[in-house]
């Protein structure tokens, strides 16, 4: 019990590191809301970026499953593994974001913006480990899980809403504070390098799982 504590306490950090990354759709929220000048517009933007986030969880979730039908427990945490480190060294070379719709955009623009910024941020891969481990942890971690496919739709279901909740809730804060009393000001004064943080979690986040 006291393992799984920790499992979803990180999903939610992580949802909290995913909100207050401005390259997983706040900054896009106050660009709208500047734009219009309406803070309607920032809180429009805000359920589109979370359903295309979650889905991005989802779906790698989905894809692990789907893989686990076919191989062994410990080699899927080996995949995921590599699959992390190697993302985290390509994402460390390549720092170009896929390019979707200009600034003029509706609900659907916004969804598969956000669900592209998250696939290509890795964010699924980061929400991975921790419930791999606790399926693993609630099979024994044998041949039962292989059996299962490391199947357990109502877990990655949770942890996708969990997840995707505490980014919703995160995001909404940080883009009211920044539109409303901050400012882009904040930007230029307190700005560091979030995808080079974002390279070391990947990487360290695939070397804790080695570790599981």
């Amino acid at each position: 019990m006291m393992e799984h504590s920790w499992s979803w306490g990180a999903i939610v950090l992580l949802g909290v590191w995913h909100g207050i990354n401005p390259g997983m759709g706040w900054l896009f929220a106050v660009a709208l809301g500047l734009q219009e000048q309406k803070g309607s517009a920032v809180w429009r933007a805000l359920p589109p970026l979370a359903l295309g986030h979650g889905l991005a969880i989802g779906v790698a979730l989905l894809l692990a499953a789907l893989i686990g039908l076919v191989l062994p427990p410990l080699y899927l945490k080996w995949l995921v593994v590599v699959t992390l480190v190697g993302f985290g060294a390509y994402r460390l070379v390549r720092h170009r974001h896929p390019r979707y719709g200009g600034m003029r955009v509706g609900a659907w623009d916004l969804t598969v913006w956000s669900f592209l910024m998250a696939s290509a941020h890795g964010a699924g891969l980061m929400v991975l480990p921790f419930v791999l481990g606790m399926k693993l942890s609630a099979h024994g971690g044998g041949h039962g899980a292989h059996m299962a496919g490391i199947g357990d739709p109502t877990l990655d279901l949770m942890a996708t809403l969990v997840h995707s909740a505490t980014y919703l809730c995160v995001t909404a804060l940080v883009a009211w504070l920044v539109y409303d009393r901050l400012g882009l000001r904040l930007l230029r004064r307190a700005w560091f390098n979030l995808d080079l943080v974002w390279v070391a979690a990947l990487m360290l986040t695939g070397g804790l799982t080695a570790l599981i």
